[in-house]
């Protein structure tokens, strides 16, 4: 017997993936067959308590079932607090012990219940309050766990069904509002010089540390970045790369920190992925001790798609019918979290990632401000605006920690009206190239037009939306100008050509609508006649030449369409800037902000991108500018068409990248563990580089670093061909991971370079696994977000991940969760079109190498993150040529050999410790 649910009739059930515990009411605990759970919860009574009912849903193969939901619980009870949405989560947020069985999970699940209750019963009378009100407008939706709720906060007899039950929602009366400051001044010059940086790492390390002489010869290259520019145009540039261990994270703080304190300006640090900004986020704990000095020193800055938007909100509740429903819960839970959360940040900061599966995309993430239509001071909320207050902070802070993709958003739109910084540090700067790729390029496609035609028009067809189209938003502010109304009504005129809802089904039926969807319609045509497999599930693409009948015209005709457009588009934010000018000594500062970026937007979405897409456009009757890269697509998800158009990049999009956003700064830092290429010739590995970063670019040679790993790679670490396995035989794949996985006693990633590979392995090993007792998670199949499946995988020492290239650049796993990397086959970059015009530029075979390499080179510097740590890095490819070797640190011989020999060297060698002792 064990502790009953706290429901007295409810059971507490554990979903694994053969077998079921049931844990009784009166706390008998069965193992039962997912059949016979499911055909339990078939026949009804009360909803049992379970941890992710939806996971749990698709494991039993029942669909959506009533359920007690504890992350449900979770969220309600710990608002904005981290939790893994597992029973072994649970149990370390809550301090219960780790279950070690499905039986003890089960347990686990009832004893999180009552410990989550016991904690609302001890929460003051205010917080109760606040807590009741909401938990009222959840039951009055149905929410399971209402009544329990209610009665652990003792909330009286008012029923969650009252006319006032709605009113805990509206969680913006109970924001505090940002206060506006004066500008900044401008930043001082002063430099940093090598022995200050050093003595500042020592500080930020502490009396106690070791000496770490690599750390230390870092931070003094990096303090070249932090010197006085002395020509316009000619920035100081850093290209450091840190093998790891080196601890360059510390590294550029210590010099990015004096030189603050010196200067009174903002230094950013961009990353590319969440994970390292949630580590910077603990490093800085160092430099800022006080959590209050922090918060006021520290910012993370993200686009305003991150971030949730009040006015949206509150629409979403206004939408809520009489009986309120489902949505009821996911909104009560939004309501919690965001009078909790540090700062609105729904995409990597403090909302837990595994609530939108749950509860729907709709309802939590997507009430961001995804679709650009923020309506500034015009909005009710504007004041207490999570935005707002970020880029408000930012503007005050020393340290402002955002991403590759805003910062050079940022400096090529203009951002948000504050002068860009001066010093930047760019972290991860191997992925620069891929996100200025991103940044730069141009799409004209189905979805893009039919976005645009959203934000101009707002909602149509009579639906409930809350789109706001630009006469809601901008209407108020030209209605007393000479010729503004008449421009927007011109231009909402002219946004009819652009493609209108159902655009899909009428395209790929044939029966398009408007010069748009015409040429779309031709586009897919093209694609589907030129794509050498037209029935793959995956995207398809073509060369834009020649072009098939009809699409040129077409083409002109969507051009001149587009011309209409943007006449009227570019009077708006012409009437907008004389506004300004008109009113400069009326309007207040919050008017003036709100014009100001209506003004950016217009430029960015009336002027900048239409005339991108009219180029793009005209140069299919012409001919694609040399700079570029030109051509047709259809993107698919699981074999179903979901967008389509025309495509543009740059062939060398570090080109935009060094005039736009390292160019203007004084000083530059970019660094990586892997920065460099692995020929062996120092000059082409730095030439390299500084081709991937767009260092060659500048007026001035980059200064150049390199530290070396302290870690001894020879003796941690083993590479493994393995040349018996047919790679393209999925049985064969499969049986070699699942071999490998067990020899290595769990702690593995499994890398692939296709999902359709990935998934077909998952369906071939978990079983075996779970028979084993070893997890298995993977990308794609499991419900949950990357940087979650990362998370539960660093948790348990004996789990298995397989994933894409997502889970290889973001995952950073210390100690022993993290053994064995498996990849399926060498990563050959795809022979794309936009590759095909990289590789003819860059050299060849040599570029398909240096991609290769570096690939290779990031996969296994995943495996060793700390000194004692040791690990197998296993290719299931005999074809991997030698000369990618290069790959691994020196010492590091890839060796090749069967299966059976693999199996067996991974299983000796794991067995050991780091002392060499069994």
């Amino acid at each position: 017997m064990v502790a009953a649910p706290p429901d007295a009739v409810a059971p507490a059930v554990a979903v694994g993936l053969r077998h079921v515990a049931w844990l009784s009411a009166d706390g008998d605990i069965e193992t039962i067959t997912p059949e016979t759970a499911a055909r339990r919860l078939r026949e009804g009574g009360p909803p049992p308590l379970v941890c992710h009912a939806r996971d749990a849903a698709r494991r039993l193969a029942t669909g959506p079932f009533p359920a007690r939901d504890l992350l449900e619980l979770f969220a309600f009870a710990r608002p904005a607090r981290f939790c893994l949405p597992t029973p072994a989560g649970l149990a370390r947020a809550l301090g219960l012990p780790v279950p070690v069985s499905l039986e003890a999970a089960a347990a686990t699940i009832a004893a999180a219940a009552d410990g989550l209750l016991a904690e609302l019963a001890r929460l003051d009378r205010p917080a109760a309050a606040d807590a009741a009100a909401v938990a009222r407008a959840m039951g009055r939706g149905g929410w399971p766990w209402a009544g329990l709720v209610l009665a652990a906060l003792d909330a009286g007899d008012e029923a969650p069904h009252s006319a006032t039950a709605g009113e805990g929602l509206k969680v913006w009366r109970r924001l505090p509002e940002w206060q506006e400051s004066p500008p900044e001044p401008p930043p001082g010059t002063w430099p940093v010089e090598p022995v200050e940086a050093r003595a500042r790492l020592v500080r930020l390390l502490g009396p106690d540390t070791e000496d770490r002489p690599e750390q230390a010869a870092y931070a003094a290259h990096a303090a070249a970045a932090f010197r006085p520019r002395d020509r316009d145009g000619d920035p100081h540039v850093v290209l450091a790369e840190a093998g790891t261990g080196v601890g360059k994270t510390l590294g550029y703080l210590a010099p990015a920190s004096v030189w603050t304190e010196k200067n009174g300006g903002p230094v950013w640090i961009s990353t590319f992925t969440r994970n390292l900004q949630r580590q910077l986020d603990g490093e800085l704990d160092r430099l800022y001790p006080d959590p209050a000095e922090k918060r006021r020193r520290v910012v993370v800055r993200k686009g305003r798609e991150n971030y949730l938007c009040l006015l949206n909100f509150e629409e979403a509740l206004a939408r809520l019918p009489a009986r309120a429903g489902p949505d009821a819960f996911a909104l009560g839970l939004m309501a919690r979290w965001a009078a909790a959360s540090r700062d609105g940040d729904m995409v990597g900061g403090d909302f837990p990632a595994w609530l939108a599966p749950l509860l729907g995309r709709g309802l939590t993430v997507e009430l961001t401000d995804t679709r650009g239509e923020c309506i500034y001071s015009a909005c009710t909320h504007y004041k207490k605006c999570f935005i707002e207050r970020s880029v408000r902070r930012a503007r005050r802070a020393d340290v402002v920690v955002a991403n590759h993709a805003l910062v050079m958003v940022q400096a090529a739109l203009g951002g948000d009206g504050a002068a860009p910084p001066t010093r930047t540090v760019f972290d991860e700067g191997h992925h620069l190239f891929a996100a200025a790729d991103s940044a730069f390029s141009a799409h004209l496609t189905g979805q893009e037009t039919a976005d645009l035609r959203r934000w101009l028009l707002g909602p149509e067809g009579g639906g409930r939306s809350r789109s706001r189209g630009l006469r809601t938003r901008i209407g108020d502010l030209v209605a007393d100008d000479e010729a503004g109304p008449q421009a927007l009504d011109e231009a909402l005129a002219a946004a009819r050509a652009l493609p209108g809802p159902g655009w899909r089904q009428r395209v790929a039926g044939g029966t398009p609508v408007g010069p748009a969807e015409a040429f779309f319609a031709l586009v897919r045509q093209q694609v589907y006649a030129r794509d050498r497999d037209s029935r793959s599930p995956y995207s398809l693409e073509t060369p834009t030449a020649p072009p098939v009948e009809g699409l040129v015209a077409a083409a002109g005709t969507l051009d001149v369409a587009l011309g209409r457009l943007r006449t009227p588009l570019t009077a708006l934010a012409q009437a907008l800037a004389a506004l300004l000018d008109a009113r400069a000594d009326q309007l207040d500062t919050a008017s003036r902000l709100r014009i100001e970026a209506v003004a950016r937007g217009l430029e960015r979405r009336g002027t900048r991108q239409l005339q991108a897409w009219r180029a793009m456009l005209q140069a299919l009757h012409g001919e694609t500018p040399a700079e570029f890269v030109d051509w047709l697509a259809v993107d698919r998800m699981d074999g179903h068409d979901v967008d389509l158009g025309l495509h543009r990049h740059w062939v060398d999009p570090t080109v935009p990248f060094a005039e736009t956003v390292v160019a203007p700064a004084h000083g530059v830092l970019v660094t990586s563990a892997t920065l460099r290429d692995a020929t062996g010739g120092d000059d082409a590995d730095w030439a390299a580089a500084e081709a991937r970063t767009g260092a060659r670019h500048l007026p001035s040679a980059p200064v150049r670093a390199a530290v070396p790993s302290p870690f001894d790679y020879p003796a941690l670490t083993r590479v493994l061909v393995v040349t018996d396995v047919t790679r393209d035989d999925a049985d064969q794949v499969a049986a070699a991971y699942r071999a490998l996985f067990l020899a290595a006693g769990g702690g593995a990633l499994g890398l692939f370079t296709a999902i359709a590979r990935l998934r077909a392995v998952h369906e071939r090993i978990a079983a075996p696994l779970d028979e084993a007792g070893v997890p298995l998670l993977a990308q794609h199949v499991d419900r949950l977000d990357v940087g979650t499946l990362i998370d539960i995988f660093r948790a348990d020492e004996d789990a298995c991940l397989l994933g894409t290239d997502a889970v290889r650049d973001g995952i950073d796993v210390p100690g022993r969760s993290l053994r064995l990397i498996v990849f399926d086959r060498v990563p050959w970059p795809r022979p794309d079109v936009l590759h095909k015009a990289r590789r003819n530029a860059f050299g060849g075979r040599a570029y398909d190498e240096m991609l290769t390499r570096l690939r290779l080179k990031q996969a296994y510097g995943r495996l060793v993150r700390r000194a004692d740590d040791r690990g197998v890095f296993v290719l299931l490819d005999r074809a991997l040529p030698s000369r990618l070797a290069g790959a691994f640190p020196e010492g590091v011989e890839p060796r090749r050999l069967g299966l059976a020999e693999a199996v067996a060297e991974t299983g000796a060698f794991l067995a050991h410790d780091s002392d060499g002792k069994a």
